[in-house]
């Protein structure tokens, strides 16, 4: 067996969980070319080797390539050991560069949103440019339901990230396979497939109130969190209003 798609406990569980987010969502087709958002750290890097690991379960025929976005406030990536990982993964990696502070408006600060928007763009901008027609991003379980709590208590509103996005002015669709896993389980598959030892962290990631919001949710789903997490998840994907898809 390769020993770089070796089978260990976690990592089989993670496999599992995303074959069946995979098929329930009809998040891969066939022919489908994807490109996989991937920034260095441990969600995107278990991705990336998850979706190259699940072809033979899948039996679909469908292409991968990640890109890599490089800032002016962040070098904590080791670009050159991603790039090795995915080459043994079998997916051919890119590097862009981009100037998240360099187009901040003069009086503006530098914020995780305004990453997130100018990431997102550049990502989209490259898929269409060259022919991709799937992102896919590495937020987990714990991300969704995080962002949905948030969403209600801060905003008033009732939306979670959606597992397949499907853009209308754009022929690109965004898929989160990693949307049943929960953080703990990422982590687990990250170590046993020594990928944690080498992961990067973004400086401006600790968001204080997802921080707050993920203490809250921990106190009403001890000792049963994923059962629970799940159970929500489940919520927002059932019923008339699907809060998991949006087309």
């Amino acid at each position: 067996m390769n020993r770089f798609f070796r089978k260990t406990k976690t990592c089989e569980v993670v496999k599992k969980l995303t074959v069946k987010t995979v098929m329930e969502r009809s998040l891969i087709r066939e022919g489908d070319r994807i490109l996989i958002a991937v920034s260095g750290g441990k969600d995107s890097s278990v991705l990336a080797w998850t979706l190259s690991a699940i072809r033979p379960a899948l039996k679909i025929n469908y292409e991968l390539a990640a890109l890599h976005i490089s800032t002016d406030f962040c070098a904590c990536c080791k670009k050159s050991v991603l790039s090795q990982r995915l080459e043994e993964w079998g997916i051919p990696f890119t590097d862009l560069f981009v100037p998240v502070i360099g187009r901040l408006k003069k009086g503006e600060k530098m914020n995780c949103y305004w990453c997130s928007t100018q990431r997102r763009t550049e990502l989209l901008k490259y898929a269409v440019e060259n022919g991709f027609n799937k992102i896919a991003l590495g937020h987990h379980l714990d991300d969704i339901i995080e962002t949905f709590f948030m969403n209600l208590c801060s905003k008033g509103e009732l939306s979670a990230m959606p597992v397949l996005l499907k853009y209308r002015k754009y022929p690109v669709s965004l898929i989160r396979p990693l949307a049943l896993l929960e953080e703990k389980q990422i982590i687990s598959c990250a170590a046993e497939q020594n990928i944690l030892k080498n992961a990067c962290t973004c400086p401006y990631g600790q968001n204080s109130k997802r921080r707050s919001m993920r203490s809250r949710i921990a106190d009403f789903t001890a000792g049963d969190s994923g059962a629970i997490k799940r159970r929500i998840f489940a919520a927002l994907g059932g019923g008339e209003k699907d809060y998991l898809s949006e087309e």
